[in-house]
């Protein structure tokens, strides 16, 4: 009765396992996918594929709202009667005209995710001062949506944001690895 014939002829080949123990399964390879602090240093390159061409412009176009942002800035404090007399507030305006400044012309040249998600905290943290100082009042000053330029700084900066936001998207969708139709990945052929 303890009889065992072995396996039967014609039946199904033993394939291999995957991993030797189900307890502990292999971690799912992605060759060219870069995850962690790699992921910062992606940028379009000088390729001349449209994802890359997109990127780029998408950075060209949020570096110079950047520079836009930081031009109003400094407008709006060098006037005779502008912001810079206002104690702290005006010396805030110049280092934002001046931060903008450097960090459009940065994103322009440097072209990549680290420099865009850094133009993007700096635009949101300049509509969000903004806000703050509309709705509560900021450093003992309350500002106004009807104040020069307030609109228009503020529009600026949103779409200044949006834009980096799809510069960054654009890279990370570009430097996602590219399978060809009807081939098959390294070392999954049967």
């Amino acid at each position: 009765m303890g009889f065992n014939p072995g396996p039967a002829p014609g039946r199904m080949p033993a394939v291999p396992a995957v991993t030797p123990d189900i307890r502990y399964p292999q971690r799912l390879r992605m060759e060219g996918v870069q995850i962690g602090w790699g992921t910062l240093w992606r940028g379009p390159g000088r390729s001349r594929r449209a994802l890359d061409l997109a990127a780029t412009t998408s950075f060209a176009a949020g570096g110079i709202l950047l520079v836009c942002s930081a031009y109003v800035h400094f407008h709006l404090w060098s006037g005779t009667d502008g912001y810079r007399s206002i104690p702290t507030i005006g010396p805030l305006f110049l280092l934002q005209s001046i931060t903008g400044l450097v960090l459009g012309l940065g994103v322009v040249a440097v072209r990549r995710v680290w420099a865009a998600l850094i133009g993007i905290g700096f635009v949101v943290a300049t509509a969000a001062g903004f806000l703050v100082s509309v709705t509560h009042g900021l450093l003992g000053f309350k500002d106004s949506w009807m104040a020069p330029f307030a609109k228009e700084a503020f529009t600026i900066e949103i779409v200044a944001a949006t834009v980096l936001v799809i510069a960054v998207a654009l890279c990370l969708i570009g430097s996602a690895p590219r399978v060809r139709t009807g081939s098959t990945p390294a070392g999954t052929a049967t």
